[in-house]
């Protein structure tokens, strides 16, 4: 498995060298200054790439090579968005990145309502309540037909917006815009409004015919370049204010998949998007595609009767994580053993908490440098214990 860092480029932090201290020899980024639906022109591919490997680095996954939203929406005459998306996977595979993650969540990506949460023994984690989220839909952006998505929760949220005063109102509506992907735009309520006024009426079905559309315009380019596409799973993995989610379980990967029956139509195998679900047992997802994971990202997720998460340590939380490593491992043995050059699967800690002198760096929410290397320094514990222990 090959250690990988995300890094945001020129926008983050933390630096390339502070990243080779970490032990990480590959680099998951993208050319977030771009915006969606222009070409990545080769020559910023390969401004971004030499940048890496001056480090001693290499880029091994593009996280992400962002889906606009017209294609989501599935609308009008995509063409040209079809195209450029091409070009932009030519000029990749031209420099030799070769793996590209995406998401197909409309308008929001990951989603939470703290990120500064308290974490059991200290420090600070990413967290998603489920009242808050209600009370933010039902109450402060005031969608119709909001009350029905959270009958678990809906008393709950009242209650929190009458005791809210306008800082937790604020401190709630920026958590949950720090969620948007790409140039970093952010809403307030009006402007979120605004936003999701095209999505009206918009159904799952609507959103999964969108989706293989995108599908069939990319993935026999993709493939003739030799190229992997990976979907990273809904995160979380439940409809949001009002707009559809369709990577979200089991079921929905293996419907992705059949879309395009390709090596170069994958996944990112997420553990902690698919094991925010109850009813996702995230190891036996892992079994079912693993010939179609691309990669991953290894992180833990503790989950609450109503629908709440937090972010937890990396071997803890609800899902076993050195099952989902063992999976991941077995299927590079059987890669190898079929003879595959590429059987190394590319894998990051993902969310860590905010540890010690994290807090106050201004780090990308979830992305800190502390508490990912402790993660890291604890998948890399495992998967050397599970092939000591299994002579992979």
């Amino acid at each position: 498995m090959i250690e990988s860092w995300r890094w945001f480029g020129p926008l983050d932090r933390i630096t390339l060298p502070e990243i080779v201290q970490t032990g990480a020899t590959g680099i998951v980024t993208a050319l977030h200054e771009v915006p969606y639906g222009e070409v990545w022109v080769r020559e910023a591919v390969a401004e971004r790439r030499r940048e890496i490997e001056a480090a001693g680095l290499t880029w091994e996954v593009v996280e992400s090579l962002p889906v606009s939203e017209a294609i989501k929406l599935g609308q009008g005459d995509l063409a040209t968005l079809f195209a450029n998306y091409r070009q932009s996977l030519a000029n990749l595979a031209a420099e030799g990145v070769r793996t590209v993650c995406y998401n197909f969540m409309p308008l929001l990506d990951w989603t939470r309502t703290r990120l500064d949460a308290p974490a059991p023994g200290g420090g600070r984690a990413l967290r998603f309540d489920a009242v808050e989220m209600a009370a933010f839909d039902i109450h402060l952006l005031g969608r119709a037909g909001a009350e029905a998505d959270w009958p678990d929760v809906a008393a709950a949220a009242s209650a929190w917006t009458d005791a809210a005063t306008e800082a937790d109102r604020s401190r709630l509506l920026g958590a949950i815009m720090s969620g948007l992907p790409g140039a970093y735009a952010r809403y307030d309520v009006a402007g979120l409004r605004e936003v999701l006024r095209p999505w009206a009426g918009v159904t799952a079905d609507d959103l999964r015919a969108a989706l293989a559309r995108f599908l069939a315009e990319v993935v026999p380019a993709a493939e003739d370049l030799g190229m992997r596409l990976c979907i990273h799973p809904d995160d979380p993995p439940r409809p949001l204010l009002g707009l559809p989610r369709v990577v979200s379980t089991g079921d929905d990967l293996a419907a992705v998949l059949a879309m395009q029956d390709s090596p170069a139509n994958g996944v990112t195998l997420c553990s902690g998007s698919l094991g925010a679900h109850p009813s996702n047992d995230v190891p036996t997802i892992a079994r079912a595609v693993a010939p179609r994971i691309h990669f991953a990202h290894l992180r833990n997720v503790a989950r609450e009767p109503d629908g709440s998460f937090q972010e937890a340590p990396h071997l803890g939380g609800d899902t076993d994580m050195p099952a989902v490593i063992s999976v991941l491992l077995d299927e590079e043995a059987r890669r190898r053993e079929a003879g595959r050059d590429d059987h190394s699967i590319p894998f990051r800690p993902d969310h860590g908490h905010e540890l010690l002198t994290d807090i106050g760096r201004g780090t990308h929410p979830g992305y800190p440098l502390i508490g990912r290397l402790r993660g890291l320094a604890e998948l890399r514990g495992v998967i050397a214990g599970l092939r000591y222990a299994g002579g992979r």
